[in-house]
């Protein structure tokens, strides 16, 4: 069973506030609330990172094909720079951005690099950098890529790893970490598989780099490769390059997921798709649309998959999952008339079923039949009985939000 203290629980969630005595305490979800500081604004010091990479205290979170290397699948394992510098020169950060562009070069290629920020809580054996102290961290792609060179060096590093006893994590989805380990992991494979979809432009073919510590990518104006080809170093023009940025970003993709109650709150309508094991059933959910409002994207998915009409919907919490790149912003709706309760499958076909079922059925679930894909039920379940997600996913933080009498009682400031 996932433990719930994989559940994030940083200390802005205990202050005290008028907001959170109105609206009650902040749902933190699994993969955010990270204790790194990102500290964007040094991601194209070049001096802060060369400082960074050689520092005594810096972390580096190594993947390979996205698989994270790890201790036991609850516990990353950080790589210091002595076990990195054949894959990561210490020069790596020498000349500027601006220079790195310039004097760029399609047949030399380097292993995405990912500055992910400052452990504050270490200031006394971590890296001062002005008014700023802590441990660097890094992330390390070692998939074999690249040049010739920069495949076999990451080739070796991956073996040495692995004759240490790590290994590199496989799954689908990686929810075994801790909560703090899990922030960090997700920030390093969000970027790390951003960089790998984008090594192209998209606008003129021609292959990208990484700036900004892997948090942008630029499109050269030049390749010293076309010179040995006999063309000028120059490339066609291309679009990206006449705007100021010559960027392009990390993308998020937001998604609504929502646990829906029914018109008398007796009631929650969970759905199950084709792929999910028997029994197992989850709150709706869907990408939101351009021009598409959260509240309205979470009426459209519910109707579409499920044929039921919503009224009131409230934003709950968010959560980012990193596969690849998505922002889960979860809700809490109700239909407002029993008469718009009524299922239908007949429209969107992605769900197997829809059921609505019993506040007390939920609960029950929630305490013996939560869990992941494929992980036995708790002591009590009983064959045949409701299963469902486990706390470190949204859905079922949404459930025990949508069937707390508190949150819906009226006379406790109803958010509903």
């Amino acid at each position: 069973m996932t433990n719930n203290s994989q559940v994030p629980n940083p200390a802005h969630i205990q202050a005290d506030s008028m907001l959170a005595r109105r609206f009650g305490k902040e749902t933190v979800n699994y993969f955010s609330s990270s204790p790194l500081n990102r500290l964007s604004f040094l991601r194209s010091d070049h001096p802060f990172l060369s400082a960074a990479i050689k520092h005594p205290s810096t972390q580096f979170v190594i993947l390979k094909d996205l698989a994270p290397l790890t201790k036991s699948p609850a516990a990353l394992h950080y790589a210091k720079y002595d076990d990195i510098r054949k894959l990561v020169p210490n020069t790596i950060y020498d000349k500027s951005e601006e220079d790195i562009i310039k004097e760029y070069d399609s047949r030399k290629t380097e292993p995405t690099l990912i500055f992910l920020g400052l452990d504050e809580t270490r200031k006394q054996d971590g890296l001062a950098w002005k008014i700023y102290s802590g441990a660097p961290y890094f992330a390390l792609d070692i998939s074999e890529i690249g040049s010739e060179e920069q495949r076999a060096n990451a080739k070796d590093l991956a073996s040495g790893f692995e004759a240490q006893g790590l290994s590199f994590l496989q799954g689908r989805v990686t929810m075994t970490l801790s909560a703090n380990e899990a922030a960090i992991y997700a920030q390093a494979r969000a970027l790390t598989d951003w960089n790998t979809r984008n090594t192209f432009c998209g606008t003129c073919g021609h292959r990208t780099i990484a700036v900004n510590s892997g948090t942008k990518r630029a499109c050269p104006p030049t390749d010293a490769a076309r010179l040995a080809e006999g063309k000028p170093a120059e490339k066609p023009a291309c679009s990206t390059r006449t705007t100021l940025s010559n960027l392009s970003f990390p993308r998020t993709d937001p998604t609504i997921i929502v646990a829906v109650i029914s018109a008398d709150a007796k009631r929650v309508l969970l759905g199950r798709s084709k792929r999910f094991p028997p029994n197992w059933y989850s709150t709706l959910a869907g990408f939101i649309e351009p021009a598409e409002s959260v509240e309205d994207a979470v009426r459209r998915e519910v109707w579409e998959e499920a044929g039921v009409t919503l009224s009131r919907v409230i934003i709950h919490s968010t959560q980012p999952w990193p596969y690849p790149a998505n922002l889960m912003i979860g809700a809490i709706a109700q239909v407002s008339d029993p008469a718009l309760e009524e299922i239908s499958l007949n429209h969107d076909p992605e769900l197997e079923d829809a059921k609505w079922f019993e506040i007390e059925e939920v609960r029950e679930a929630l305490r013996v039949g939560a869990g992941n894909l494929g992980e036995k039920p708790g002591p009590g379940y009983k064959e045949g009985g409701l299963r469902l997600p486990p706390p470190t996913a949204i859905a079922n933080q949404l459930i025990q939000a949508a069937i707390d009498i508190d949150f819906l009682a009226s006379d406790k400031n109803s958010k509903m």
